[in-house]
């Protein structure tokens, strides 16, 4: 691991070694069930606003407490963003954890600045800020009250419930500044979310989540990602999931088909093989160019679930966003792409 300079006094502490950190780490695990089997690195960091070096209209900085993610999503297009710490992308990703615990009062610093420009910052574009270590750490209330009492706007996109605990602060902080909120729900399959998203909580307590923010006023738009191919995107199952998010009061649906970068390719074909092997050369086929699915995919399941949304009352929906790239070494900042396209089956 590339850790480096003084260890967080800890009797659980393990030496650390070069690293992209300033003041190195203390090694902690807890022996609870949420967290049994992983193993949390907390660091302090020497910064937590990113700037996204990509061109994109979207958001040019965000936040990331966390490095790795507890929800264990097979697909995670961060899982590459692991391996610039000396860890494997696969399980190491999910279940070696970094937490940034000293990211509020660094942060606090940073907006301080007098060049600081109170541009929207974005949080949950790289793991998830409300992934279950943000129950113990509670690193997230601290964040929000920094940015809201320095006037800079906010988004939180998130597969977590954990969101719900911060609901009073968030609103509180949307009386100063605009706060947008967005919940990660891909599919309703129990079996196939067990196996594929094994951290997370269910899409029913996430659609839960979607309702209560919209009673609150808050509104919650979702990001109906990532549609599996072969797996979760037949018309009966984009049709479900279209009707069970417009029930539950999304404000927008914005979908986006599966993309396998390096990192996570290798994690999801690995489990492809063992749980639908049958599915390997449609996936290999589809995805033989790259990273992203082609276009007459997409916008096949793009045309299909705008077409759900609008026979079911939703007409909002969010405009093409570009792709941003990852950003360079040593703290890489990849933005998830923002869908640009609705999509569907093969021909």
């Amino acid at each position: 691991m590339r850790w480096s300079g003084q260890l967080i006094d800890g009797s659980e502490a393990e030496p650390a070694q070069e690293a992209l950190f300033g003041a190195g780490a203390v090694v902690r695990t807890f022996d609870t069930p949420g967290f049994r089997g992983s193993t949390f690195y907390e660091v302090r960091a020497k910064s937590v606003l990113n700037h996204v070096t990509a061109d994109s209209w979207m958001f040019n900085w965000t936040i990331n407490p966390y490095r790795g993610c507890g929800h264990r999503c097979v697909y995670c297009f961060a899982r590459k963003t692991h391996s610039y710490l000396d860890f494997d992308t696969g399980l190491d990703f999910d279940t070696r954890i970094v937490v940034k615990v000293n990211a509020p009062e660094v942060l606090r610093r940073e907006l301080a600045r007098p060049s600081w420009q109170r541009e929207p910052v974005a949080m949950g574009t790289n793991v998830d800020c409300y992934q279950r270590a943000e129950g113990r750490y509670r690193l997230m209330p601290e964040i929000i009250s920094a940015l809201a009492s320095s006037g800079t706007p906010m988004s939180i996109l998130t597969k977590g419930t954990l969101m719900l605990r911060d609901l009073p602060l968030l609103l509180s902080a949307s009386r100063d500044v605009r706060v947008s909120l967005s919940m990660s729900i891909g599919l309703l399959d129990q079996p196939l979310w067990r196996s594929v998203e094994a951290g997370t909580p269910s899409p029913a307590r996430r659609l839960d989540a979607v309702r209560t923010l919209a009673d609150s006023g808050l509104g919650c738009s979702v990001l109906m990602a990532p549609i599996l191919p072969y797996l979760s995107d037949s018309p009966e199952q984009l049709r479900a999931c279209v009707e069970a998010l417009v029930q539950a009061g999304a404000s927008s649906i914005t979908p986006l088909v599966l993309n396998l970068r390096p990192g996570s390719r290798e994690w999801y074909f690995s489990w492809l093989e063992a749980n639908h092997p049958h599915l390997v050369p449609r996936y290999r086929a589809l995805y033989r160019r790259g990273a992203y699915a082609p276009s007459w995919y997409t916008e096949r399941i793009t045309g299909a679930v705008r077409s759900y949304a609008r026979e079911l009352g939703l007409t909002r929906s969010e405009p093409p966003r570009p792709r941003p790239e990852p950003a360079p070494e040593p703290e890489p900042e990849t933005a998830e792409p923002q869908a640009t396209q609705l999509s569907l089956w093969d021909a």
